[in-house]
């Protein structure tokens, strides 16, 4: 899976925990936007996560390691 199949991925999961904080936790307009803030910070905490551990492993196939004699 490339790297934008799973930004997809994560975007389509944050839409869904979302919708989901939305119907299950109805107590009130600010509390929903609390549980709405919660919810779209943590799915972007998590995407950041998978980015920059996914982008580091490319690091040595882009740039690789030179010999010592180079």
């Amino acid at each position: 899976m490339g790297f934008w199949v799973t930004t997809l991925i994560f975007i389509l999961a944050g839409v869904v925990a979302s919708l989901f904080s939305r119907l299950c936790c109805n107590r009130g307009p600010s509390v929903n936007l609390l549980h709405l803030t919660l919810v779209i910070t943590a799915t972007v905490c998590c995407w950041m996560m998978w980015a920059i551990v996914y982008l580091a492993q490319l690091n040595p196939l882009i740039v690789p390691i030179l010999n010592e004699g180079e």
